[in-house]
């Protein structure tokens, strides 16, 4: 058994007991002949064969988003429900669904699409436009020349947009294009992609409150494909100015958090030797490299959640748009407590690089491989107490009572962090044929959900008392922590996620990972036998990890796996549905359906460089 920590059982004798209870309950009715598998939704993305059937549910979307509250954005659940309603109406069937869902999403973002300039658009256009047989464009410093080509329709669409002064991408994936959005440089999205693409992209970019407006391909085969022309030119070259209010959204506070990273990184941090222009050069190394770690990469998505913690029991002023594009403000010292957020989690991640050996974060080469391992857990050291100080320099504005807590609260989380981290340098190589699911969750839970409960309690604490969330926070970021660990197991075998230049790291380290879990509790016999002499065998780091992908497929651990997020993302839901008040409860809503995300299929390479399409956003990889 994983201990509790000393000051956990202070606070709360029957830590260890919720925490058990909490991974059981997302265990529990899984048997190894179950073998459960996620709902394919592939039947339900068909686009209709004929113009005048697309027309037609196209002109019957519009007509229902009429009705629709624009108070708020819906998340996928809402918007699928709206969907299947209309095709109800319509008398067309299910397979239409995914069709349906972008037209609804469309109709009810359309006018606030139509009301930003042309200079604060971007237009999506996916690679599969590109002429089949090779594309003659030449590269100029912008991406694609288009404009002395003229050989398929991305060229129409490329030229007149940015005549018009769009910004223009060709590439696939939401993530990308979030980040441009919370970069601030553009406000909303004209897309072109597949519906396998844009669901990805109703999973992120309509949750956060982007305008966007999507046209279908007809279909998803990447080659040849079509679309409707006239759909792209109906708001291409439109400008319309709102009459109605704006939807409220997070897509602000994103670019606040973001912001403390760039524009007011030096107010909140300044820095103490690397810019005093000491002739000490030595004395400034480490505070040099820490300030410039702690703003390279990364989705800063804890800093987010502490100040939209914060903002939803101080008034929910921050997710409202303002008319003038002007971002919310936050005090100094919230915006030091959310940058502090994200100093503990720099930190942890420079340890945890070493004590694996990852050679890459965030697409370059960690800190241990570029400094050395003593330089760098000095720098993760520095990064710890510098969090710290950035908290306790707010203690006469939050409040020395206020303070203490979250400092409080931190330290319970980096004790816990370090038990987990700890627990799984155990577990790893020979020990792990001992592994259990419990057991893997049960380390998740203390590794992985601390971070999250940090950084909500924090901004919970700032705006004040906090009686009634201290059971629901932990619990709601256990099931949030050990869903996103699953999901972060889940990627780790994709080489074109976020981070991951090599595909099954964990594997070929034999890490005590829920898949692997799964495996050795579902395999028998002669499958056991030699899944033990996998992990337990002196086989080359590759050679292990292939051997594992091709046993967890054989035994159907990656669905498992999935279908244990959604038992996390179902018990986080009811939670979260017992919240007071609404702002709050909707947050919580949001940071499920953003964490526990599915995980989307890999894109394939973008044919303009983020780099050469926007030198004036500068969008940390």
């Amino acid at each position: 058994m994983i201990a509790p920590t000393n000051s956990e059982m202070e606070h709360d004798p029957t830590a260890m007991q919720k925490e058990t209870a909490v991974v059981e309950a997302v265990q529990e009715s899984e048997t190894p002949e179950d073998k459960p598998r996620r709902r394919s939704t592939s039947h339900l993305k068909l686009v209709p064969d004929t113009l005048e059937l697309r027309e037609q549910i196209k002109a019957a979307a519009e007509q229902y988003a009429r009705q629709l509250d624009r108070s708020r954005p819906f998340n996928k659940s809402e918007l699928e429900a709206h969907a299947r309603k209309l095709l109800e109406q319509l008398g067309q069937p299910e397979k239409f669904l995914g069709f349906a869902m972008v037209l609804v999403g469309n109709f009810f973002w359309k006018q606030q699409f139509l009301a930003i300039p042309f200079e604060r658009r971007l237009l999506l256009l996916p690679h599969c436009l590109k002429h089949a047989d090779g594309c003659p464009a030449d590269y100029d410093e912008f991406g694609l020349d288009c404009e002395k080509c003229g050989a398929c329709s991305i060229a129409d669409y490329k030229v007149r947009a940015e005549q018009l002064g769009y910004k223009v991408l060709v590439a696939e994936g939401s993530p990308i294009v979030l980040k441009i959005i919370v970069s601030g440089h553009v406000d909303g999205i004209l897309g072109v992609a597949c519906l396998n693409v844009l669901e990805k992209a109703i999973d992120k970019i309509l949750l956060a409150g982007v305008p966007s407006y999507a046209i279908p391909l007809h279909s998803g085969d990447c080659k040849n494909t079509t679309l409707d022309e006239s759909w792209v030119w109906d708001c291409l070259e439109k400008y319309e100015p709102l009459t109605e209010d704006r939807t409220s959204g997070y897509i602000p506070m994103m670019r606040v958090s973001n912001q403390m990273f760039e524009d007011q990184f030096d107010e909140l941090l300044p820095a103490t030797r690397s810019g005093t222009g000491s002739a000490d050069s030595l004395l400034a190394e480490t505070e040099s490299i820490a300030r410039d770690w702690l703003v390279q990469g990364g989705k800063r998505f804890r800093p987010f959640i502490t100040l939209a913690a914060y903002d939803a029991l101080s008034g929910n002023y921050a997710t409202q748009p303002s008319t003038d594009g002007s971002l919310p403000e936050f005090s100094a010292a919230v915006r030091r407590t959310a940058l502090a957020m994200e100093a503990f989690h720099k930190a942890s991640l420079v340890h945890d690089d070493i004590q694996d050996d990852d050679p890459y974060r965030y697409g370059q080469e960690t800190l241990h491989k570029r400094y050395g391992v003593g330089p760098a857990i000095n720098v993760g050291d520095y990064l710890i107490g510098l969090g710290y100080r950035l908290i306790s320099q707010g203690r006469k504005e939050l409040g020395a009572e206020a303070a203490a807590d979250i400092m409080d609260r931190l330290a319970n989380a980096h004790l816990k962090l370090c038990e987990g981290q700890g627990a799984e340098l155990r577990w790893t190589g020979e020990h792990s044929i001992k592994l259990t699911a419990l057991d893997a969750m049960k380390l998740y839970a203390l590794k992985t959900s601390p971070a999250f409960e940090a950084a909500l309690y924090a901004g919970l604490r700032m705006a004040g008392p906090m009686d009634q969330y201290e059971s629901m926070v932990p619990t709601f970021c256990r099931h949030l922590g050990v869903g996103f660990q699953i999901l972060n197991d889940l990627q780790d075998w994709d080489e074109h996620a976020p981070n991951k230049l090599v595909a099954g790291r964990d594997a070929e380290l034999a890490k005590p990972t829920l898949l692997l879990a799964l495996a050795l509790d579902a395999a028998k016999g002669t499958a056991r036998q030699e899944l033990e002499a996998v992990i337990s065998g002196t086989l080359a780091p590759s050679v292990r990890s292939e051997k594992l992908g091709r046993i967890y497929r054989q035994l159907g651990v990656f669905e498992r796996a999935e279908t244990l997020v959604d038992k996390c993302r179902t018990r986080a839901e009811a939670l979260a549905d017992e919240v007071h008040p609404e702002a709050l409860r909707r947050l919580l809503y949001f940071l499920i359906d953003t964490v526990l995300a599915a995980p989307a299929a890999p894109p394939p390479e973008p044919l303009v460089k983020l780099s050469t399409l926007l030198p004036l956003a500068q969008v940390h990889s």
